[in-house]
């Protein structure tokens, strides 16, 4: 028997048949830290959640309670004294015309600015990405500087702008504000991400008789759809929170919801019976549709992290 033979049919020293490519065991301390590590990370993030929610159900319950508590002691009270609960502001906040009035001056903006941005953005993406021009990488390349030019630059000339044709101080004025600065980011985002569909599916569709918008509507669109339900999600949360661009484009009669809260401070004072209500639809509703979405959201920026 050679010598080899005899080493490898020799028993190990503890016993047993010696065991080759077995995975090493890890120590105690090093499990220990993993599962310490694991907890660790759910109890932060549940913590950062609750201190995340935690104005959100503060303005909540403000909005619940009278001005005499408001005035009296915090939001925090009212878990102590459920009593307290009562939803006068909310049928006060019904009946002021201005505050009414504004959510649905922001939903003539807010849903026009995002379809806009969204449909005119996936086009020009497609054909930045897919479709020969002249100077079509120029084109880009001026896209891309559009968007490091602060809204603030643009206020005084587009404001003459507008004023010259007639749509300043207008929900038509507004509107056209975001779309014209929401296009930018819009075009770099899906351009992008179209860019990354295989040449080879495009191609087959194309010897399959398709044409550039059959192509667009029928393969692209569906195999983009998560990062433009991002694009959307991001489109109506900057339009609808947005006070600027409409304190300065709106009139009072075209105010959204930011601009109808801020007079009712600057003409009432601390009317906080009627802001806190106010405030809260403002909020609630962004927050409805983020998580409405947050899965069409979560897989936009995932398929866009991995591309």
């Amino acid at each position: 028997m050679s010598t080899t033979t005899a080493k490898a049919g020799r028993p190990r020293a503890g016993g047993g048949p010696a065991r080759t490519g077995a995975r090493p065991r890890r120590s105690l301390g090093s499990r220990l830290a993993a599962r310490t590590g694991g907890g660790a990370l759910r109890v932060f993030l549940v913590l950062a959640a609750l201190f995340w929610l935690m104005p959100t159900v503060g303005l909540l319950l403000s909005s619940l309670r009278s001005p005499g508590d408001i005035a009296e002691s915090g939001w925090w009270e009212v878990l102590s004294a459920p009593a307290q609960l009562t939803t006068e502001n909310y049928t006060r906040l019904l009946e002021n015309e201005a505050i009414t009035d504004s959510l649905v001056s922001t939903l003539m903006i807010t849903l026009p600015a995002t379809v806009l941005v969204v449909v005119i953005g996936a086009l020009a993406g497609y054909a930045f990405a897919w479709m020969d021009f002249p100077g079509r990488d120029w084109w880009f390349i001026v896209v891309v500087g559009l968007l490091v030019v602060p809204v603030q630059v643009a206020l005084v000339p587009v404001s003459e702008l507008f004023g010259a044709i007639g749509v300043f101080e207008t929900t038509l004025g507004v509107v056209l504000f975001h779309v014209a600065f929401g296009l930018p980011f819009a075009i770099f985002l899906l351009r992008n991400f179209f860019a990354e569909i295989p040449r080879e599916l495009l191609e087959a569709a194309r010897l399959d008789g398709a044409g550039e918008l059959r192509l667009f509507t029928r393969v692209v669109l569906p195999l983009g759809g998560p990062a433009i339900a991002s694009l959307g999600i991001f489109q109506f949360l900057w339009v609808w929170n947005d006070m600027l661009v409409a304190l300065i484009f709106a009139d009072s009669e075209s105010a959204p919801i930011t601009v109808a809260l801020q007079r009712q401070v600057r003409q009432f004072g601390n009317n906080i019976d009627v802001l806190a209500p106010g405030a809260f639809v403002s909020m609630i509703i962004p927050l409805v549709v983020f998580f409405a979405f947050q899965r069409q959201f979560v897989n936009g920026v995932m398929a866009g992290a991995v591309k």
